[in-house]
């Protein structure tokens, strides 16, 4: 057995044995709850049926930091994407890469005839077209 090995286990051996003389005493339970702990910065509440909210989301065996304060709190990205305007097309069709290059995604083509705007239905981008008033037939 190495020598650092053993002198660990020995400590321990002895740490373990030998007698305490304090009184053990309860710890406060965490007072964080669902309605004080915002879903995100920009999200007041879950957008998502399936989606737990926060506080409840990192309960369980596979946390050991719960303290929302401390956890890293990222913007709504559902949020953030409506904050980007609509791309008006002179056209019955448009076309989205993503943005181009690594970043982007493969060609999609949408179909602009139907009024309103049309996301591209890619999860990364969710940027949306819209034909221009002048071209609708």
């Amino acid at each position: 057995m190495f020598p650092v090995r053993r002198a660990l286990l020995a400590a321990v051996g002895r740490r373990s044995l030998s007698a305490s003389t304090t009184t053990p005493t309860a710890v406060p339970a965490a007072t964080t709850s669902a309605t004080t702990t915002l879903q995100a910065p920009n999200a007041p509440s879950t957008w998502s049926v399936n989606q737990r909210p926060r506080p409840a989301a990192a309960s369980g065996p596979r946390f050991e930091q719960t303290a929302m304060e401390l956890q890293p709190n990222p913007l709504s990205a559902m949020a953030l994407i409506s904050e980007v305007p609509v791309n008006m097309v002179n056209g019955r069709k448009a076309v989205c890469d993503g943005g181009g290059g690594p970043l982007g995604h493969p060609k999609i083509y949408i179909n602009l005839d139907l009024e309103g705007p049309r996301s591209c239905g890619c999860f990364p981008s969710g940027l949306r077209f819209q034909q221009a008033d002048q071209h609708h037939h």
